[in-house]
């Protein structure tokens, strides 16, 4: 399956409401329009996560495809993070941390998502000027 552009791809857990807000975020600071978004949840990420033969059927994490690889976690928070303009950029700094105490401190955000900040029943669609950008 071909992409518009060879864009990247965000997949997000449609009904967490943090998710939600995260791709808005994203969406309004994408000036070039890199990023493509598809819901976890969504026939179409099951589709094209299985052609990268992602197994994991986990909606604890944010996945990125970019370049024919897939990113998750901390990794994926960090690619996504060095496509976007300063201050965004600063958070490039976490990078120098190691892999496994980025993803606990994801791993505890994950975890506590919905409590914190809550869910939606189904997967809402975003802004219709938006609509072409989500798969």
């Amino acid at each position: 399956m071909q992409f518009k552009d060879q864009k990247s791809i965000i997949f997000f857990d449609g009904i967490c409401n943090l998710c939600n807000v995260s791709v808005q975020f994203i969406i309004k600071r994408d000036s070039k329009e890199q990023f493509l978004f598809a819901s976890l949840q969504s026939d179409a990420a099951k589709k094209i996560l299985l052609q990268y033969k992602w197994k994991k059927n986990n909606m604890d994490s944010i996945l990125l495809i970019e370049d024919g690889k897939v990113y998750e976690k901390s990794d994926a928070v960090l690619k996504i993070c060095s496509h976007l303009k300063w201050p965004w950029k600063m958070f490039l700094a976490a990078e120098y941390l190691p892999a496994r105490v980025r993803d606990k401190l994801y791993d505890l955000i994950a975890k506590h998502r919905y409590k914190w900040f809550g869910k939606k029943n189904s997967c809402t669609m975003m802004i219709p000027k938006y609509k072409n950008r989500f798969i």
